[in-house]
Order: structure tokens, then C-alpha cells, then sequence
């Protein structure tokens, strides 16, 4: 979530996208490919991939272009319409459609998987946008399960708008408690359930202070502070911790799982973008297994002012 001030307003900002650059950054699509590695697709993968992909991640957020309402579905997962940049990077979301020439659809398997969770392509290291430390926790199942619906998806050939410059150099800042693949098992532990949902959604990219555009996990985690600049304005990322004045301790469940799906502060005031596209977009699709477990976990983060 994200506030448009650091106390009583919740302007939540999740930005989760799977956000794969081609060339000098991200690049990502995927279509079974004669010769390719394909793993064979289960009963329910592709819908699991869509519930992931839809729900949590919020890949469309980069990788599909907008019209003036809203996403333009012809062109799904053909490269994002905004541009990325840091110091390093100046880049935009990749055609992640399984177009074999202008996507990803001739990546293998593993070549998808290195892209998604390790943040490697075909041509090296991708930009630090592409949020694959938060995806770190995925399991095997459900990391096979979005690469069988991203080859689902009608291929779109579109080549990627530039600019696409890299450089500099990579760390990682994964989220404490989801740095390596989960299991299925762990799954069944409530709270574990609710990080796994948290770093999916990416929410601590969004709601830790940063350091040097880094979040700071170590002092900040949940505190809020990083500041994103939009069409809309600026807001704002909100203290989530468990403090009960600068942070969300005196909201009840119902008040929490409404920002989160609704964009809805607890004033009943509408959260400012991106919190608020997203949540009407992505997070209002969360299953209420995966809301609860959110909204719990999210109860255990430090009180931090």
C-alpha cells in the first residue's frame, strides 16, 4: 500500500510486474517452440498462472500498453507504454508475449525461469526493475505454472521501443524470510503464506525506505517514505508496520483488505496511483485465502515510525 502523506492517509503502492527487457535490459514471452525445453503443462496451470500473473504480480502494470481505458488487451504483454530509469538503466517493459521473433516465444524453460527469478536473459544481467527478488519465493509449481500461461497468451509481434540502455552493476535486496524458493508445505503456515503473498505483490519494494534507491530492509522495512513521481502527482509510500499511529496497527481487517482491493483509505478517501489502479486491476482478484494471509502477516512487521 501506499499514502499520499507518512501518517494517516494509506496511499499504498505495490508495484508488482514481471518486468523483462530485451537487448541491454528485459525481455520476456513465451509460446511452445519446436526444439524448445517445455516443460509439459499440468491440469490448472495456466490457470494458476493467470490467478499469479493477474492477481499478485501484476505483469500487465509493464509489459501491456494502455489506452484511454485502461490496458489495451489486443496488445497484451506486447511492451509497456512507461520508461523505467535509475541510474543505471533507462528501460521499458519487453514483449513477453510468445512471439518467436519480437517476444519470448523461442526461450526455453529455464532460460524463462533464469529471467523471472534470478533476473538473468538471454543476454545477460536485466535491469534492476525487473523484480525478480521478490519472486524468489516461488515454488516449482507455481514458477512452471505463469511460464505455461505467459505461453498461452496470443503471440504479439512488436519490436521494443527504446531507449534500452544498461549499466552498472547488480545487488540483490530480497525480502528477509524470501530469499530462496518456498515449498508447497510452507505454504500452510499462515503467516508464511502471507509473505509469500507480500513478496509476490512486491509491497516492501514499495513501503521500506531506501537507501542509495535500494530498499532498506534492515532499518526500514515497512516504514514507508519512497516517493513516486506520476501523471497523477506525487505520493508517497505509507508506513505498513504495526505502529499504531504512524503505521497501520489501529486498522482493522476489513479497512486493510479494502485499500488493498478497493483502493480505499480508511477515511474512505480513494489512494492515489499507482496504488489505486492497482488495486482495482491486480489486487482486487486475490483470493480471500491469500487476502487473509496478507493482511496477517502484515500484522507481525516491527512497529517502525
Amino acid at each position: 500500500m501506499t499514502v499520499a502523506s507518512t501518517t494517516s492517509r494509506l496511499v499504498p503502492v505495490m508495484r508488482a510486474s514481471l518486468v523483462l527487457l530485451s537487448k541491454f535490459a528485459f525481455v520476456l514471452a513465451a509460446a511452445p517452440v519446436v526444439g524448445a525445453s517445455v516443460v509439459p503443462v499440468r491440469a490448472g496451470d495456466i490457470e494458476r498462472g493467470r490467478y499469479l500473473v493477474e492477481a499478485l504480480a501484476a505483469c500487465d502494470n509493464c509489459h501491456t500498453p494502455r489506452g484511454a481505458g485502461g490496458y489495451d488487451p489486443a496488445a497484451r504483454f506486447s511492451g509497456g507504454s512507461q520508461t523505467f530509469s535509475d541510474k543505471t538503466y533507462v528501460v521499458r517493459g519487453s514483449n513477453i508475449s510468445p512471439d518467436e521473433e519480437t517476444g519470448v516465444g523461442a526461450w526455453t524453460d529455464a532460460e524463462l525461469r533464469a529471467a523471472i527469478v534470478d533476473g538473468v536473459g538471454r543476454e545477460g544481467r536485466l535491469a534492476p526493475v525487473m523484480p525478480s527478488d521478490s519472486y524468489k519465493p516461488l515454488t516449482k509449481s507455481d514458477l512452471d505454472a505463469i511460464i505455461a500461461f505467459l505461453r498461452s497468451a496470443n503471440p504479439v509481434r512488436a519490436s521494443l521501443a527504446m531507449p534500452q540502455q544498461r549499466r552498472g552493476e547488480w545487488s540483490p535486496h530480497p525480502v528477509p524470510g524470501a530469499e530462496t524458493a518456498f515449498d508447497e508445505a510452507a505454504l500452510g503456515d499462515k503467516s508464511k503464506h502471507g509473505l509469500y503473498v507480500a513478496s509476490l505483490a512486491r509491497c516492501m519494494s514499495c513501503h521500506s525506505g531506501e537507501v542509495d534507491g535500494a530498499p532498506d530492509h534492515e532499518n526500514r522495512f515497512g516504514a514507508g517514505g519512497k516517493v513516486f513521481r506520476n501523471a497523477a502527482g506525487v505520493a508517497v509510500g505509507s508506513n505498513i508496520t504495526s505502529h499504531p499511529s504512524k503505521g497501520v496497527g489501529a486498522w482493522s481487517d476489513d479497512e486493510l483488505k479494502r485499500a488493498i482491493t478497493q483502493g480505499v483509505s480508511r477515511d474512505g478517501t480513494q489512494l492515489r496511483p499507482p496504488m489505486s489502479t492497482l488495486s482495482k486491476a491486480h489486487f482486487s482478484k486475490m483470493s480471500p485465502d491469500d487476502l487473509d494471509a496478507l493482511v496477517a502477516w502484515m500484522r507481525t512487521i516491527r512497529p517502525k515510525e
